[in-house]
């Protein structure tokens, strides 16, 4: 840990231009750090692919609380390493009918890889972001750990969960401790010109535009059939890449989304399972058996202390995000199997999604984690 005073440590301040990163430069101010902000460029539409991203709105707030603050903006370029870590990936993974989670890789790659490199590089001691986490330093250990924000519904750990110890060391999350509610009432008490700013919800710049629609213009079409597990053909399908398991209201050429029950009752159908071999869109009721695993397995698994535990493993994990922590024993596959540890769970779990992530818990503490297989 930094042995400097807070007045000779300087911190490089992400904002984003929304009320959280507002609320932690404020923060960062008051406690007497040394803050620049930086505002990073990541996205431009370009002639393969366009969303809906409000960078230059998002700028404008960003450089409105900068001057309130009295502190200096920077603006800092990522387009490129966005589009070859983030968004490739992104479009990679849909392609091969997996359904990707690109915050966990912008996470990884990006903010607390490019961004912590060219702050360390320019000579601050930290970036801070406006996520909510928390840090403890475990003295006997002399680690990291990665710790859910007071806030359990805002809670940013499972984005985090691929962020090691020396990116960690260098690391500020000054909202940590604050609720959102708390969050916007300092936003207030500051009187902050994003105080009353919307929360923007989704992927930054696929924006409001359907993710069908934007995973188009890269990922051809490729039709196929929508059958019941006992390969009755109940429709067509336009391309596996734009469904996900535990999907309802399948659209596209499907006609039927629900199929009579006697008595003249319906059910919506749910998307059970992609079959890639087959290009086959298995979809069932909401109480299929395919819908539910008892135990999966979990490849590239990342361990935020850089250490992996003793298996088996007795410990919480959430599949994604918000979703509540559920008891699990995870334990270790043989390498051979392309993966590196399996999880069982105490209550089987509906619609596990492969190419999202598995990320393991306990007594509040982010372990890690991986990709579901």
């Amino acid at each position: 840990m930094s042995t400097k005073k807070k007045t000779q440590t300087k911190v490089l301040m992400a904002m984003s231009g929304g009320v959280d990163s507002s609320v932690a430069a404020a923060l960062l101010v008051k406690q007497g750090y040394q803050v620049s902000g930086a505002f990073m460029k990541q996205w431009t539409d370009t002639k393969e692919v366009s969303g809906l991203c409000t960078w230059m709105q998002d700028r404008r707030d960003a450089l409105r609380v900068a001057a309130h603050l009295g502190i200096p903006l920077m603006t800092l370029d990522f387009e490129k390493e966005y589009r070859e870590h983030v968004l490739d990936y992104m479009f990679r993974e849909y392609e091969a009918g997996r359904t990707p989670n690109p915050d966990v890789l912008c996470n990884k790659w990006v903010k607390f890889g490019f961004w912590l490199d060219k702050a360390r590089e320019m000579g601050f001691d930290y970036l801070a972001t406006g996520h909510y986490a928390r840090l403890r330093f475990a003295a006997p250990s002399k680690l990291y750990q990665l710790i859910e924000a007071k806030d359990k519904n805002k809670d940013q750990t499972y984005f985090l969960h691929q962020v090691g110890q020396e990116q960690l060391r260098h690391t500020l999350f000054p909202i940590g401790e604050y609720t959102k509610a708390e969050v916007r009432e300092l936003a207030r008490k500051f009187k902050l010109p994003t105080a009353e700013r919307a929360e923007s919800m989704g992927i930054c710049f696929v924006g409001e535009v359907p993710m069908k629609q934007f995973l188009a213009q890269k990922i051809k079409s490729k039709p196929g059939n929508v059958i019941r597990s006992s390969g009755e053909i109940v429709g067509k399908h336009e391309g596996l890449a734009f469904y996900t398991v535990g999907q309802r209201h399948l659209g596209g050429s499907l006609d039927v989304k629900v199929l009579s029950l006697k008595g003249g009752d319906t059910q919506p159908l749910y998307v059970v399972e992609k079959r890639s071999s087959s290009n086959e869109l298995v979809v069932g009721f909401e109480d299929d058996p395919l819908l539910l695993k008892k135990e999966i397995e979990v490849e590239e698994v990342h361990w935020v202390s850089g250490q992996e535990p003793k298996f088996p493993l007795k410990c919480l994990v959430r599949l994604r995000h918000r979703q509540e922590l559920q008891k699990c024993v995870v334990d270790e596959i043989a390498k051979q199997r392309n993966s590196e540890i399996s999880i069982t769970f105490d209550k089987p779990q509906r619609a596990v999604t492969p190419g999202q992530f598995a990320v393991l818990y306990k007594n509040g503490v982010c372990l890690g984690g991986g990709t579901i297989i």
